[in-house]
């Protein structure tokens, strides 16, 4: 499964999630039974070219538009920022499901 994210930051340790619109960059994270096989680093969403099944945004007030006519799903995370907090939520199913 591929996870996208907006990140202040290409440093897996310390990148926070950020608001899309506001991304320095974005992180495709490859998640395989549970666990982070890697994480690729882009300087804009356009470099990205494999089909991420779902992104995660910190807020419902980021600007999701162009993920929802893409058919890829949105997660929200409201308070999870850093990746590995945002990935256990994801895992437990503690993040939100964007209805468009």
């Amino acid at each position: 499964m591929l996870i996208l994210l907006p990140l202040n930051s290409n440093d897996i340790d310390t990148a926070s999630l950020t608001l899309s619109t506001e991304a320095k960059f974005w992180g495709v994270l490859e998640l395989k039974e549970g666990k982070i096989q890697k994480m690729d680093f882009y300087k804009t969403r356009e470099e990205i070219e494999d089909f991420v099944d779902v992104v995660i945004l910190p807020s419902k007030n980021d600007y999701c538009w162009p993920f929802i006519e893409e058919n890829i799903p949105v997660l929200i995370a409201p308070t999870q920022r850093n990746i590995e907090d945002i990935i256990e939520a994801f895992l437990f199913k503690e993040l939100y499901q964007l209805e468009a």
